[in-house]
């Protein structure tokens, strides 16, 4: 990243359901092939990181998505640098089911499940602070 160049914007959603957390896989021809993440993309200019959450999750997985709380934004380096923008929340009651409209696969597990997985790399941080207790 030169010093004149701003990270990109990313969202991703942990949609909580039943004690559980949505990840979907990722395609064998995007970047990162087959690994797991939280559903999300990038913002697009002039659009809110929440727009743009609730956006992504309706175009990726068919569905209502609905904030419950942010988790703090923190940057990471792929080839290019991304600021990570992430949301919890739960789909809305009159919500379709998710649907892998562009991913492999989604699974609904624990998080301490999601773990084991073959996560993105930008993503591990995300789940570490999402497994941390609340603050009193």
């Amino acid at each position: 990243m030169t010093a004149n160049s701003k990270p990109i914007p990313v969202v991703c959603a942990l949609i909580e359901r039943d004690g559980r957390v949505l990840v979907a896989q990722r395609p064998a021809h995007k970047h990162l092939p087959f690994k797991w993440e939280f559903p999300g993309g990038k913002v697009e200019p002039g659009e809110s990181a929440e727009t743009a959450i609730v956006r992504e999750i309706r175009e990726e997985l068919g569905c209502d998505f609905h904030i419950t709380r942010a988790l703090p934004r923190f940057t990471h380096a792929y080839a290019e640098t991304i600021e990570m923008i992430p949301f919890v929340g739960r789909l809305k009651p009159d919500s379709p089911a998710p649907q892998a409209h562009e991913h492999l696969a989604l699974q609904w597990l624990p998080a301490e499940e999601i773990a084991g997985l073959d996560l993105a790399a930008a993503d591990h941080p995300v789940l570490a602070v999402y497994r941390e207790p609340p603050p009193h």
